[in-house]
């Protein structure tokens, strides 16, 4: 990808230079292929496909097997082009599968659901930015929104909730369409070896192809022996119905397998960092206390309501900020913070944080053992409210106002914290 990158973007450097002494004859079908790609991205924003910029990291490790850093993945053409060629593989297979009514599996990704656009719209609201398409927004209307925000400095928080606002990407053999990328059909075909998915597709096909049917899209061998397509394809529909109900969760559970040891390893890496005083961005507002990102290590640690500074705090969600009842502070997403590490714990992936100005302020409290919440990201469509015993009436009246001082209030457990910080 390094050398193909700079093939494209930098033909005169050293790399690319050296590509094109050791592999002449690919020089030309490359630039070709990137004349496609470029086509196909035309083609993308014309049929308003949703384009998310989105940031992903890699952890490096040292010598020792320890981490040494967490960098952001940098994407170029390359892999922009095999992209594009999955894509068009997957759409091609779709429509295979829909046209020969094979039992099989889509990729589908249904519309937002109206409770999450109503929450998206009213924070878009406060930004002076508006969603169109009323109950049903187009991709379309995703995709105008994003332009406007691309050279923002809040862009990528505008994205994380346009992205909490959509459905989670499900199997099926119904075909529904897919409306992040704006196809009417859309499957899962280039990973048979690594996706359950992708290997009953590549079946369904295969047993199309060996039952002996005429069509001019199908080709065989001449010595190609007819069979029943059963042999290689032996699902009925409500088969299918299990294996893409099965398939779906498997993925879900695999990704938060993933989210796990993810999150054990940056534990890790943080635990020598005890005490020491970061940068960081509100990355989202939970009733239960603020998560924030660290803008060197891309790590992420809550700092709980019941450390914030000398109020009560209430939890807006339709505006993603806390707010303190007396005082009028607010800690909203998106704000750049100044946090302290104070407390890791690896056996259940929790990284706490305090804010220095709370720390620093005079009416704080003496510092007690308390146990925060950690990181860990899932699916969920309504966050949850911190909730603590009022100690007065005028607490009572608003159950999701916490005093500061009541470090002894229950906190979410992890599952329930991990549904309440997706949201």
């Amino acid at each position: 990808y390094t050398q193909v990158g700079a093939l494209i973007d930098e033909p005169e450097s050293a790399t690319a230079q050296q590509m094109g002494e050791d592999y002449p004859q690919l020089i030309q079908p490359l630039q070709h292929l990137h004349g496609l790609y470029k086509a196909l991205r035309k083609a993308r924003e014309a049929r308003g496909a949703i384009d998310f910029e989105t940031r992903e990291t890699r952890i490096v490790f040292g010598d020792d097997k320890k981490i040494e850093k967490i960098v952001p993945v940098v994407r170029n053409d390359a892999h922009k082009i095999i992209e594009e060629c999955m894509l068009c593989a997957n759409v091609a297979t779709a429509r295979f599968l829909d046209k020969y009514k094979l039992a099989g599996l889509y990729r589908v990704h249904e519309s937002p659901k109206a409770e999450r656009l109503e929450t998206l719209r009213a924070f878009l609201s406060e930004l002076g930015l508006v969603l169109e398409g009323g109950d049903k927004p187009t991709p379309q209307d995703y995709q105008t929104i994003f332009s406007k925000i691309r050279n923002r400095p809040d862009s990528e928080i505008i994205q994380t909730m346009m992205l909490r606002s959509m459905r989670q990407a499900v199997y099926t053999p119904v075909n529904e369409g897919h409306f992040g990328l704006a196809y009417t059909a859309y499957a899962h075909f280039t990973s048979p070896i690594r996706r359950y998915p992708d290997l009953l597709v590549h079946r369904a096909i295969r047993g199309l192809i060996r039952s002996g049917k005429e069509s001019t899209n199908i080709q065989r061998v001449e010595a190609a022996q007819v069979e029943k397509a059963e042999k290689w394809s032996p699902y009925s529909d409500q088969q299918m119905v299990e294996l893409g109900e099965h398939c779906s969760m498997a993925e879900r559970r695999a990704d938060e397998a993933v989210r796990d040891v993810t999150d054990w390893l940056k534990c890790e890496f943080m635990q020598s960092r005890v005490g020491e005083v970061f940068t960081g961005r509100i990355s989202s507002v939970v009733g239960f206390g603020l998560f924030i990102e660290l803008h060197d290590y891309f790590v992420e640690g809550l700092v709980h309501i019941s450390a914030l500074p000398g109020d009560y705090y209430r939890f807006e969600p339709e505006k993603q900020r806390l707010v303190g009842e007396k005082s009028g502070r607010s800690y909203r997403l998106g704000d750049d913070v100044e946090i302290i590490v104070s407390r890791v714990n690896l056996e259940d992936r929790q990284i706490d944080f305090d804010l220095t100005e709370a720390i620093d302020a005079p009416d704080k409290p003496a510092k007690k053992s308390h146990k925060k919440k950690a990181v860990v990201k899932a699916g969920s469509d309504t966050p949850a409210v911190f909730k603590a015993k009022p100690a007065s009436k005028a607490v009572k009246k608003d159950k999701t106002k916490v005093k500061k001082k009541k470090k002894s209030a229950s906190r979410p457990g992890k599952k329930e914290r991990a549904k309440n910080k997706a949201k």
